[in-house]
């Protein structure tokens, strides 16, 4: 095969990747903007994989992010680690006063309400992990405040979000959860900076992705429909409801790895639904299986039998 051949072929080979991999990037985004007809909620979507497939559904509204910004402030934490050579290791003292009651805090429960001591990398575990409420408004004051955390977003150059509350903030005010908010395509942008790109080290980079791994909030959401076994990297956030029993905001947002390696980031930020935490929930996981299987080139497989009469 001469050297003019061998390029037409391999010029051909592109271009129908290109094709293909435009087709089910188009399949993907009908099949959820299909499933997000008539729902009782605005939802957003985004989609981001490491060879460049996006995907945007109802991105351009700005949504409560609840428990997801404590990804957030732990990379606003990580950032200041590293400038001021701060360990991982090194021991936090948290005083009574800091584990709040009324508030979802496993931190707490674990160790009653009374002064402890705790190596960093605990705290983040909490928070990221277990989404405790009280190590993440310690770790925003570890990281200098919650506008700290907005300069640091600002300073990287990250756009389409809004922060001003901490956990302690919504949780005595609930109109305050909206104030936290986000586009669906900045959330999970950041996410794919934070786990693919220089934001942080490699060490703290990889301590990142096991918390995030570690996960254990949300196993019905973007990994409840994935088959046995897939990795995902992920932050939930789930609001109250409304005196009118309306949901804030039922979120999750992750990386994927699909079975051919690639990475994938997908972010389900759903607001203001009527509908019920399992109606949510299975929504989300919905849109993560369309997803896998779409860029899979899969048929995705069929939803479970609704409940609701």
């Amino acid at each position: 095969m001469n050297d003019t051949l061998r390029r037409l072929l391999s010029s051909l080979l592109l271009c129908l990747c290109t094709l293909t991999a435009a087709a089910q990037t188009r399949t993907v985004r009908q099949r959820i903007a299909h499933l997000l007809r008539e729902k009782h909620a605005t939802v957003g979507v985004a989609v981001l994989t490491d060879d460049g497939v996006r995907i945007r559904c109802n991105d351009r509204r700005r949504y409560p992010l609840m428990s997801v910004f404590k990804l957030h402030v732990a990379l606003a934490l990580l950032d200041r680690m590293e400038r001021e050579q701060i360990s991982l290791d090194s021991l936090i003292r948290i005083e009574a006063s800091q584990l709040l009651p009324d508030t979802y805090s496993p931190l707490r429960d674990r160790y009653g309400c009374r002064e402890i001591t705790l190596p960093l990398r605990e705290l983040l575990r909490y928070s990221l992990s277990l989404s405790d409420n009280n190590a993440c408004d310690i770790l925003i004051g570890l990281a200098g405040g919650i506008d700290s955390v907005s300069g640091y977003l600002r300073r990287i150059g990250a756009r389409g979000f809004a922060l001003s509350q901490t956990e302690e903030d919504m949780h005595r005010d609930i109109r305050n959860s909206y104030k936290n908010r986000s586009r669906p395509s900045a959330t999970v942008l950041l996410l794919h900076r934070a786990l693919e790109g220089s934001l942080l080290r490699p060490d703290h980079r990889d301590f990142l992705r096991d918390c995030l791994i570690a996960t254990s909030t949300g196993p019905d959401k973007l990994k409840g429909m994935l088959p046995e076994g897939t990795v995902i990297a992920h932050k939930t956030g789930s609001s109250d409801r409304t005196a009118q029993g309306v949901k804030i905001a039922d979120n999750d947002v992750g990386m994927i790895l699909l079975p051919d390696g690639r990475r994938c980031f997908v972010a389900v930020l759903i607001k203001d639904s009527q509908q019920s935490d399992a109606e949510n929930a299975a929504l989300i996981a919905r849109i993560a299986r369309i997803v896998y299987d779409g860029l899979n080139g899969r048929e995705s497989v069929p939803p479970p039998p609704s409940r609701r009469k």
